[in-house]
This record gives C-alpha cells, structure tokens and sequence, in this order.
C-alpha cells in the first residue's frame, strides 16, 4: 500500500473542516450543529442549577413562614389567656387572706371560668352539646350505656367528660352515657357473644 493520501481522509496533507467522531468523519455544518446543541446543554444545565437554588430558597422561606405564623398563633392565645393566670394568682392569694369565705371562692372561681370560656369562644373553640341529644360517633365517646324507658334509645343521657370543637374541627368528643330500650342487649354484649 502506497502512502498517499485518500481522498476524503483528514490528514495533514489532506485537511478539510471535518472532525473525525468514533471513526466517522462530521461534516462542518454536523460539528456546528454538535457545538449548538452542547450549548444549549450547558444553557438547561445552568437554567436548572438556578431553578433548584430558587425552589431550595423557597422551602426555606415556607418554612420560615410557616414558623412565623405557628409563632404568632402561639403568641395571640397566650397573650389572650395571661389575664386569666392573673386572676387565678389573685383568687390563690385571696384564699390565704383571713375572712375569705368558701362562697366569695366559689364567686371568683366561676368568674374566672367564665373569662376562660370567652377566651375560648373569641379562638372559635365551643363546647360540643350532649345530654339531650341522640348520640352522634362523630361527636361523642360512649362510655356505658344505660336501660331506661324515659327517653328513646340512643339518646345521651349523662355527660362524663365535655367535648369540644374549634369552628368545623372535633378537638375531643364528649365522653357520654347513651340510653338503651329496657331487655335489649348493650353494644358490649353483643359483641362478647358472636364468636370471633
């Protein structure tokens, strides 16, 4: 084989604008078209860099936010309830001064549940109604349930412990006692006699 130069091959003698790729040669136009395209690479590389710099920053300020506004939550319930450790402070100290008498406690007592409960109700926070009414799973806890013929079957005939709810959110159910038809079985006897 001679040592001359093949037409078409990129050698010394022979240079054309092409670029030899894996052994295949790239015309001028396909290496610009390569160079356009790594470009435009390093353009989305860096346009994602930002953009996930930006949505790290956000995270951070949501969550500044977000603990801003836990914070200042905190901040307005406590602010509204310190009149009221106030008064509990006086009512402690009251007890110990010589004269007072149980029913002039009793007065500063229901005077001070009666601010907490403004409190409450000005936070949206409201007692969760009982006795009275047919038992609601939603809204009440059953703890027993008792045979009577007065009122109809599954109706709250004792409140145990109140329930509450802040505007449309149960905080706790009412823990209540349900009445039952006299001779039926209660909830916990039927369930003790399926077998399981």
């Amino acid at each position: 084989m001679s040592s001359e130069s093949v037409p078409g091959t990129n050698t010394p003698e022979n240079s054309t604008p092409e670029s030899s790729v894996s052994g295949e040669t790239l015309s001028a136009e396909q290496l610009g078209e390569l160079k356009l395209a790594a470009a435009r690479g390093l353009e989305a590389q860096e346009r994602f860099v930002r953009l996930y710099a930006d949505f790290e920053n956000f995270k951070k300020r949501a969550q500044r936010e977000r603990d801003d506004a836990r914070r200042a939550a905190t901040e307005s319930v406590v602010t509204r309830m310190l009149p009221v450790v106030d008064n509990f402070e006086m009512a402690l100290q009251a007890a110990h001064q010589p004269g007072t008498t149980v029913e002039t406690l009793k007065a500063g007592v229901s005077m001070i549940q009666s601010q907490i409960r403004g409190v409450l109700g000005e936070l949206g926070v409201e007692e969760i109604p009982a006795v009275g009414q047919a038992f609601d799973p939603s809204l009440h806890d059953a703890v027993s349930q008792v045979e009577t013929s007065e009122v109809p079957e599954g109706q709250v005939v004792q409140q145990v412990r109140k329930g509450y709810r802040c505007r449309d959110r149960l905080l706790r159910p009412a823990s209540v006692v349900v009445s039952r038809a006299p001779g039926a079985p209660s909830v916990q006897t039927e369930a003790n006699s399926n077998p399981a």
